[in-house]
């Protein structure tokens, strides 16, 4: 039998950690890669530069041995690769029809609101008038988002009148983004729950997590979340695997989620691993790379439960330390489990993560932040 080959759109940090996995099954992991010094070019087993806006990167990423499946470590994909797909029989998954709900927010927001799930108030906006409106009716400042292209805190900002947004709603009139504005989710924490699907219907969900975010970008993950009520996270892991079976999602789903006094509202989509489930490398029986390999060749699902009471996992953004690599004889703690992406440091750029687990969640915490303060800058956290 021919081991799989796995084709991945997007040469990033999250390619690059299913490459391991991949491995692991003996699959063949092919990434379409932007440059040769990206993340995922050295640890892929086959790489092939190029754009996904490329017609011709796409057929050598197609080309034979062609691979069993197509799937994507970001969701800004453009339609023709998946005419592409189509036209060279490899199965793409998610696939178009799915994955346009985490491309396009307007779109999720209509979506969530149809299946009857709990959205925030939202409105897309037309022009001044329309924004001012919906500030209006809030009562204060309002969450303005692109529909399309936002990601780590890009895409977003905070308005209290409709005049501080003339510049986007100029760009949208002139053909940039559409635009939606949210309610401003007087939220306790966030939260993330993940779930895998396959395309013979079977699903399976992770512990949910608490996400704390710093400047737009995860900062640290718990799992599972502290203190969180029972009946909370089961919602929370049914509305996750109604959104994945509804929306016809197959491989790894990520729902972010606000915790209110009230109950929770659906934040963010994505489709693919992500940030939220770094965790579950070390924390989990099944890591979400593995399970998103599983999911989209339709192989049988891994475990996901937790090996441990406690993981946190926390993100290395650039700093202070250029050569990341000189950090690993600063981390004094064999139990940080450090991952470098490979990746050029500057600041605020997600380079690297580190993952403790633990018997308590405060310790354990502190544990992941410190190693994470060490390898970005040297310094205690």
């Amino acid at each position: 039998m021919t081991a799989p080959i796995v084709a991945v759109v997007g040469g990033g940090q999250l390619a690059r950690m299913m490459a391991p996995a991949a491995t692991a099954l003996g699959i063949t992991l092919r990434v379409l890669v932007e440059s040769d010094s990206a993340s995922a070019a050295g640890p892929a087993h086959e790489s092939v530069v190029g754009l996904p806006t490329d017609p011709e990167a796409i057929d050598r990423l197609l080309a034979a041995p062609r691979p069993d499946v197509v799937t994507w470590e970001h969701e800004h994909i453009p339609a023709e690769v998946f005419d592409a797909c189509a036209a060279a029989g490899v199965p793409a998954r998610p696939g178009l029809a799915a994955l346009r709900f985490a491309q396009d927010k307007i779109a999720m927001r209509t979506r969530m609101a149809e299946l009857g799930l709990p959205n925030p108030a939202w409105s897309e906006i037309t022009d001044e008038a329309s924004l001012a409106s919906f500030i209006a009716e809030q009562g204060g400042p309002v969450v303005l988002k692109t529909a399309r292209g936002g990601y780590d805190g890009k895409g977003v900002r905070i308005v209290a009148e409709a005049a501080e947004a003339r510049d986007w709603i100029e760009a949208m009139v002139n053909g940039g983004p559409r635009l939606l504005a949210e309610a401003k989710v007087p939220f306790t924490r966030e939260l993330a729950v993940q779930v895998a699907r396959r395309p013979s219907g079977d699903a399976v969900t992770w512990p949910v997590v608490e996400s704390v975010q710093r400047d737009g970008v995860c900062s640290e993950v718990t799992a599972p979340a502290p203190d969180l009520a029972p009946e909370r996270g089961d919602l929370a892991r049914d509305v996750a695997v109604r959104i994945a079976t509804e929306l016809g999602v197959t491989g790894v789903l990520a729902v972010e989620l606000f915790e209110t006094e009230d109950g929770l509202l659906i934040n963010e989509l994505a489709m693919r691993p992500h940030n939220s489930g770094h965790w579950t490398i070390e924390g989990s029986v099944t890591s979400q790379f593995e399970q998103h390999l599983r999911a989209v060749l339709d192989l049988p699902l891994g475990d996901t439960s937790a090996v441990a009471p406690v993981t946190v996992m926390a993100n290395v953004l650039g700093g202070a330390r250029g050569d990341l690599g000189s950090a690993l004889p600063d981390v004094d703690d064999a139990g940080a489990k450090v991952h470098l992406y490979g990746k050029g440091v500057r600041p605020g750029r997600k380079v690297g993560h580190v993952t403790v687990c633990g018997d308590e969640v405060a310790p354990t915490y502190a544990r992941a932040v410190a190693a994470a303060a060490i390898v970005r800058d040297g310094g205690a956290a």
